[in-house]
């Protein structure tokens, strides 16, 4: 059975109170970490789902240090360390050292969801493409995923279902 195939039999049956987080780990099980990642970057950018920032912040606030730092770092190297280091208060700022291009566990620790939260949001602004790139480093971490809840996992797998489809 095809990724098209699970795809058609989980979104037919999820209307009739089928488990998104089941589903979804059905579909991960047969998915490129490249179709998760472009399902979860349709799902951050559409209106039936929470803002990307949220989103960004609440699997930060269930992620582990290293997952932290990681998605922390793709912010950076998409903006640039001085630009990541002025936005949310400062808040990056101050846990980089100067001339520092990476942030480590400890340093991803140190800050809320609540500032990722503001820090991805302003990423966003500045350059949307950053979407993708959190959705590629989240898509080799699905089980953070699932922590956003059935309608943005829905939404991620209804969007794989249609590029799946096309591809078909």
């Amino acid at each position: 059975m095809g990724l098209l195939d699970i795809l058609q039999q989980v979104m037919s049956g999820a209307g009739s109170g089928g488990n998104a987080e089941a589903h979804f780990d059905q579909v991960t099980q047969h998915a490129t970490t490249d179709q998760v990642g472009a399902g979860l970057a349709a799902a951050m950018r559409s209106d039936q789902t929470p803002p990307f920032g949220n989103m960004v912040g609440q699997m930060f606030g269930n992620s582990s240090p290293n997952q932290q730092a990681g998605v922390l770092n793709q912010i950076l190297a998409t903006l640039g360390p001085a630009a990541a280091a002025a936005i949310a208060g400062g808040a990056l700022g101050r846990v980089l050292a100067p001339g520092q291009t990476q942030i480590t566990p400890d340093q991803a620790s140190q800050l809320s969801p609540a500032q990722v939260t503001e820090i991805a949001a302003h990423a966003e602004q500045a350059h949307p493409g950053v979407v993708d790139q959190v959705s590629q480093f989240y898509a080799e971490h699905s089980g953070l995923i699932k922590t956003l809840g059935g309608a943005a996992l829905m939404v991620a797998l209804a969007k794989m279902k249609e590029h799946a489809g096309d591809r078909g």
